[in-house]
């Protein structure tokens, strides 16, 4: 595998190669992008933002009030509310280019070939753009993965709450190293169900692991196994229809194997802290110290994800 630069580029430790280019690494971030991606979302003026205020009515009851009782009024009573909420965290990249790097743009390392040319053609474009879709995969991750954190000091940093920490304490059910099965993902839905959850853009996110778990848990349906056309096998499932609610499937390489998360799309988006007069995602070059190019990107994100008991997780699955 390639090794990575640490520090600026130069001729020697970047050097050119022609060829097609290719990465093993995942680049699609299917949550970020279903809630709005790195161009939409919300945005705050600080960098602790409201997810929402919670309010509970008391277990539902029969009156029994007399004619002579209800002479007299009772007693005052109000419904409470509790504030949730999260915070926006420091996302930051810098690039470091020489200029001779840059020059040397016609200097091939590798197997040449006559009329072959450097891919990519402009070095310094080319690591600024995967520098934001590391960003991408880095927000991703967090906001599946994150450990909520508030900074008390300017030493400490803030981390934004991700989807499995918030249903950690909520809707979630630990399968103990089971494998999945109907009865566990049933008995989610009820759990979700009587905890109040409105079920609105409901979503089921996996990793590869899971998401072929859950198709060959169907597979032996009546009517899922025969394809309309007779010149197509297999299967894949990507929606479920259940007593509450519909919702897809989605594969996401930044879930852990042993778990599923189950969430509500129409209560998310990512929370972006505005730098006055730079933008809330944005390139700028660094003072010059010598002959490279040095720039950074910088962005402070947060996710807001509505209160817990909307989404819901099973952990512990089986991974083989």
């Amino acid at each position: 595998m390639p090794n990575n630069v640490t520090g600026t580029g130069n001729t020697w430790n970047l050097p050119n190669y022609a060829g097609e280019l290719f990465t093993c690494s995942p680049t699609k971030t299917p949550l970020l992008s279903m809630i709005g991606g790195l161009s939409g979302g919300l945005k705050t003026e600080s960098d602790e933002f409201a997810t929402g205020v919670l309010y509970e009515f008391p277990e539902a009851k029969q009156p029994g009030i007399s004619e002579t009782a209800s002479e007299t009024a009772p007693a005052a009573t109000a419904l409470g509310r509790e504030q949730k909420t999260n915070v926006t965290q420091i996302f930051h990249e810098t690039i470091s280019m020489t200029y001779a790097k840059q020059a040397n743009r016609g200097r091939l390392s590798g197997l040449n070939i006559a009329g072959q040319s450097a891919n990519p053609a402009n070095d310094l474009d080319w690591q600024i753009a995967r520098r934001l879709e590391k960003i991408a995969r880095d927000v991703e991750y967090t906001f599946i993965n994150g450990v909520y954190q508030k900074a008390t000091s300017a030493d400490e940093p803030n981390k934004t709450r991700g989807m499995l920490e918030l249903c950690k304490d909520n809707n979630t059910i630990a399968a103990g190293g089971a494998a999945i099965s109907l009865a566990l993902l049933k008995a989610l839905y009820k759990q979700m169900a009587d905890a109040g959850a409105s079920f609105g853009n409901m979503v089921l996110f996996c990793n590869s692991f899971q998401k072929q778990a859950i198709t060959a848990l169907y597979e032996s349906q009546l009517g899922y196994n025969t394809p309309a056309s007779r010149s197509v096998g297999g299967m894949n499932i990507t929606e479920i229809e259940n007593d509450f609610f519909k919702m897809g499937i989605c594969y996401d390489p930044f879930m852990p194997a042993d778990q599923i998360l189950i969430a509500d799309i129409s209560a998310m988006a990512p929370v972006f802290q505005d730098v006055p007069g730079k933008g809330v995602l944005f390139l700028e070059d660094l003072a010059k110290t010598g002959a490279a190019d040095k720039k950074q990107i910088y962005g402070e994100i947060g996710l807001a994800h509505g209160p817990a008991f909307l989404h819901a997780s099973i952990t512990g699955l089986a991974t083989e």
